[in-house]
């Protein structure tokens, strides 16, 4: 049974910061880039950052760049988004699901056993 769990979202101001968790079991956690992304209601689910099996090497969206930090620990099968500026553009669900196919980072279609999400809200 393949689990993916995020946490840590809430109500924060502009400007504010939040560390998300997604916390994963069911399957071999080291073997798997791991993926942010974040919906809106009545968007499409947007590419946010990632972060390959072994933490050489990250990706962001532009939009969150030097602003978001990803990171793992394959011992505690975890993975983190750290958000800091935080906008009100950045209001969403936030998700996060391992890389199973070989696409790029930025699409959705690349990741499969998306968590719930954790809600993120920015007030201005």
């Amino acid at each position: 049974q393949v689990q993916v769990i995020e946490s840590g979202g809430g109500l924060v101001q502009a400007g504010g910061s939040l560390r998300l968790s997604c916390v994963v079991s069911g399957f071999n956690f080291s073997d798997y880039s791991m993926g942010w992304f974040r919906q809106a209601p009545g968007k499409e689910r947007e590419f946010v950052a990632a972060i390959n099996w072994r933490s050489t090497a990250t990706y962001y969206a532009q939009s969150v760049k030097g602003r978001f930090t990803i990171s793992r620990d394959n011992a505690k099968n975890t993975v983190w988004l750290d958000m800091a500026s935080l906008k009100p553009e950045d209001t969403a669900v936030y998700v996060c699901a391992p890389k199973v196919r070989p696409y790029d980072y930025q699409g959705a279609g690349g990741y499969d056993h998306w968590g719930q999400g954790t809600q993120v809200t920015v007030s201005s």
